[in-house]
């Protein structure tokens, strides 16, 4: 390494003149801040002049643009600078970010009533609670607009959707208040936050349009030819019960006399008391009443006329009785 001796400055005194001692020539170095660094023995600030004259921006650009919200991925891309270098002024910056964000979700929300009891926090978990979301899958946030301002957001994925809301946050006494700047930050701090944040409406398809059903006339039906019905046979009647005439024929006839007149219209001496009538059964099946039906409907041979005379011997037929005629018994006479 050839040593060089200062011997004076240039006439503007932005350069330092040095000269070669072996050979005599002469050089040129710039009076610089680094210069002067180098002069005072201050390494500290010797490397960082040697940052910010080797990089494309500062550090302090870097912290600005990391404060307005921009990522360290962001800042590199832009500047063209190593991700390290840019990480080593964004620290501070991140960590100022994460406190604000941590401030803003305990402040209180300003609705149109003023503000609200509860904090940011509290009634966002509680909305998403009712959406069916969950908060720890959300992303808080917060940056400096050009107001100076501090931007507090909330970041979650709600199916193939990226969500944000954003409020201002404006620190105080009270542990600050948050403001509303777009739709959903607005939905989630709204009274009625059970109802589903404002999205893209959905679109229905077009209904095609239906031709009218053609109706056709109804077929006339031939009457069908009404099915004659064969009267019913009716039930033969019960053979008709002998009348009290026939009856007085037929004991004369069994008593071995003629045929005696019976009176037109006998009077009963008393009154016979009503009996109950009692249900007769059948004794002989039907077949057999219908083969005494004739012959107690045939009138009974006439005798000769010389018959009157025992007839009167003997006087007149007696009335039977009412248990006679009931019980169908032959009286004894007396």
């Amino acid at each position: 390494m050839r040593e060089l001796r200062v011997i004076g400055v240039t006439p503007d005194s932005t350069h330092i003149v040095c000269s070669d001692t072996e050979s005599g020539t002469k050089f040129r170095l710039p009076a610089d801040d680094k210069l002067r660094a180098a002069a005072r023995g201050d390494l500290a600030r010797f490397g960082q002049i040697e940052i910010e004259t080797e990089a494309s921006m500062r550090p302090r650009d870097i912290q600005a643009r990391i404060r307005a919200g921009a990522s360290v991925e962001q800042v590199t891309a832009e500047s063209g600078m190593p991700a390290t270098k840019v990480e080593r002024f964004a620290y501070p910056v991140l960590l100022e970010r994460a406190r604000a964000a941590e401030l803003a979700q305990k402040a209180h929300p300003v609705r149109p009533d003023g503000p609200a009891v509860e904090t940011l926090h509290e009634i966002v978990t509680a909305a998403f609670a009712e959406r069916g979301h969950t908060i720890e899958q959300a992303e808080w946030d917060a940056w400096k607009d050009e107001k100076g301002f501090w931007v507090a957001q909330l970041q979650w994925r709600h199916g193939h959707s990226e969500i944000a809301a954003h409020w201002r946050y404006q620190p105080d006494a009270h542990g600050g208040s948050v403001s509303p700047l777009d739709d959903p930050a607005n939905d989630l701090i709204d009274p009625d936050f059970g109802r589903a944040l404002r999205g893209l409406a959905t679109i229905l398809p077009t209904p095609v349009e239906q031709a009218a059903p053609v109706v056709e006339p109804p077929t006339p039906v031939e009457p069908r030819p009404r099915e004659q019905v064969a009267p019913t046979a009716r039930p033969a009647s019960r053979p008709a019960q002998p009348t009290l005439d026939e009856y007085y024929e037929q004991r004369a006839v069994a008593a071995g006399g003629g045929a005696a007149a019976i009176p037109a219209a006998p009077v009963p001496a008393a009154p016979i008391p009503a009996v109950p009538a009692v249900p007769a059964t059948p004794s002989q099946p039907a077949a057999q009443q219908q083969d005494k039906e004739p012959a107690a409907k045939e009138p009974a041979p006439e005798k000769p006329a010389a018959k009157p005379a025992a007839r009167a011997k003997r006087g007149k037929a007696p009335m039977p009785s009412w248990e006679d005629v009931l019980l169908g018994v032959r009286s004894s006479g007396h």
